[in-house]
């Protein structure tokens, strides 16, 4: 007998502008089929993503262009954090 549970694949996906002064929002949610649409569609525009079971928990609970509410700055910063390291070691390998 196999122990293993299904876990159905999430995604969600961000944006974020600086300029605005505004809060990351939400622009795409889904599981599923979904869920492998967004990742398709980051991995064809070389969007970064970044894993993480418990944040695609707390963020599935907010709607499509609702800004990240203030308790989930810190985790949110932790992706963007990552992001910029991925877009900082890119540039430094390209211009090699």
């Amino acid at each position: 007998m196999n122990d293993k549970k299904f876990v159905r694949k999430e995604a969600i996906a961000l944006t974020y502008n600086p300029e605005n002064n505004g809060s990351p929002t939400v622009v795409a949610k889904g599981k599923g089929k979904i869920a492998d649409n967004i990742l398709e569609k980051a991995a064809l525009n070389d969007v970064p993503v970044y894993e993480d079971r418990n944040l695609i928990e707390l963020l599935g609970n907010l709607d499509l262009n609702e800004s990240i509410p203030e308790e989930l700055y810190e985790a949110v910063a932790e992706v963007f954090a990552f992001v910029y390291r991925l877009d900082r070691n890119y540039d430094a390998k390209t211009r090699k």
